[in-house]
């Protein structure tokens, strides 16, 4: 019988970049930009890591395992200071800063699993209860004066194998550079080595965001007077306590699907083939047919069909891309920070359930794709506050993750994740993306919807591709 108590929690401990390094000896802060605080008030990113090891044992995990998590842990702060230090906002200052002291560090629990279960929810793709992945993730302790960076927990699963959840706050970190920290933590645990390589070594310098115009200072104001507004309680405008967490519904359940490269060639094959028939062809511009336009609009095709949408309905999709090179100048792709460009439209619920629903919806995807272009402050201004006020009859959805920041590869050294689970799109409603793990080229896509949804998403999913 399963345990009322999921986990134990055996120590809470912070780990700080090593103390006799002169680096860490120093203050260092960071000055927030616009792409940055536009997430200052969202729910922290949450991940979790799962890695099988049948045999494992208290013993080893204890004596082995967490020793070198930790101590490689610490060296990786070394590089990455910002990340063990809080984002807080001095009353001298017109923005908040992310801001590191040599007393700073991550806040990391250990614990041990009361239920083996558990472990192979987290690491299935099969669908099992939302809330099975809570206690396997970190909570960062927001006050109104200060919210760290990041938290982690590293759980034992006796003789299945341990997690790693993760919580990080997002305007500190876009996917991008969360992820870069975790493929630094990985190499450095896996090689016992302190020197990393020159692509995962990441890039603080904020010089190149440029904002003459104040746009970050215009955003900032638009986050407090949004909380006021929605009947915050925090009458204090400086506050950088988080809006408050959608509540997880209780019948909600995750489950992953898998894209093998068949698949996305098939289904690349029958969008060209929808879009021969269509009369003006020769007028018809070239449609972006890359997998993460062809996933997501298969996805979407069979989200709008599965909550049942009435055909005058209208659903709101919306992804971020990676604007590092399309900045004027261009930033390193190994900027540590957020650098993001949004994109979204809006789906009429009808056009996307007909015969050719995805080519619909591929087109839809398609002009965002290519409307992705050199960017600047202000129109990025204007497409965050078109998706901040978004057309209020529209379900949004939303994309987090992508398959390009290859998760799987993050091995500590004792082999790839059995699973990577992005556990905030609980609370988000987005569709989480990444390189598949059990098909090279594919790509797998993870969801939370209401158990009878997600039945008859499945059920959608599985029989169109065995049909395309």
């Amino acid at each position: 019988m399963a345990s009322t108590i999921p986990v134990k929690v055996v120590e809470v401990c912070q780990v700080s970049p090593p103390y006799e390094s002169p680096y860490s000896a120093v203050e260092v802060s960071l000055p927030l930009t616009f792409f940055d605080i536009v997430w200052l008030k969202f729910h922290p990113l949450e991940h979790i890591f799962s890695y099988e090891l049948t045999d494992l044992t208290p013993a080893v995990f204890s004596s082995e395992i967490l020793p070198k998590l930790k101590n490689s842990l610490s060296l990786t702060l070394l590089r990455f200071l910002p990340v063990a230090g809080n984002i807080t906002w001095p009353s001298h200052s017109a923005k908040p800063i992310i801001l590191y002291t040599p007393q700073d560090g991550v806040s990391l629990t250990v614990a041990e699993s009361n239920n083996a279960a558990d472990f192979d929810d987290l690491s299935s793709n099969e669908m099992h209860d939302a809330i099975v992945s809570h206690p396997y993730v970190p909570r960062l302790s927001a006050s109104d004066e200060k919210v760290p960076v990041l938290a982690l927990q590293i759980t034992l699963f006796p003789n299945k194998g341990f997690s790693i959840g993760c919580a990080a706050h997002h305007a500190a970190l876009d996917g991008k550079s969360f992820n870069l920290l975790m493929k630094a933590w990985a190499h450095l645990c896996k090689n016992s080595s302190c020197l990393l390589p020159a692509e995962l070594i990441p890039f603080f310098d904020r010089t190149s965001f440029q904002d003459p115009e104040g746009i970050a200072i215009e955003c900032l104001n638009s986050r407090s007077s949004m909380n006021q507004a929605d009947g915050g309680s925090d009458s204090n405008a400086r506050s950088l306590k988080p809006f408050p967490p959608t509540e997880v519904d209780p019948n909600s359940v995750r489950a992953t699907f898998n894209f093998s490269r068949e698949d996305i060639k098939k289904l690349r094959e029958r969008i060209l083939s929808q879009l021969d028939k269509v009369s003006d062809r020769k007028d018809t511009e070239p449609i972006h047919l890359s997998s993460f336009a062809i996933t997501l609009s298969y996805a979407l095709v069979c989200l709008v069909k599965a909550r049942g949408l009435k055909s005058d309905e209208k659903m709101m999709f919306g992804f971020a891309a990676d604007c590092r090179a399309r900045l004027d100048p261009p930033i390193p792709t190994n900027y540590s920070g957020n650098c993001i460009s949004f994109c979204a439209d809006v789906l009429i619920a009808g056009p996307a359930m007909q015969d050719d629903g995805i080519l619909f919806v591929a087109r839809k995807v398609s002009e965002l794709i290519k409307g992705i272009e050199k960017t600047a402050l202000e129109i990025e201004k204007d497409k965050v506050e078109k998706f901040m006020a978004p057309d209020l009859d529209a379900i949004p959805v939303t994309v987090a993750g992508s398959a390009r920041f290859e998760v799987y590869g993050v091995d500590f050294g004792w082999g790839r994740p059995k699973n990577v689970e992005v556990t905030s799109i609980d609370r988000t409603g987005a569709i989480s993306m990444a390189e598949s793990k059990a098909d090279s080229g594919g790509v797998e896509i993870g969801l939370v919807l209401k158990k009878d949804v997600m039945g008859i998403f499945k059920n959608l999913f599985v029989n169109g591709l065995k049909h395309v």
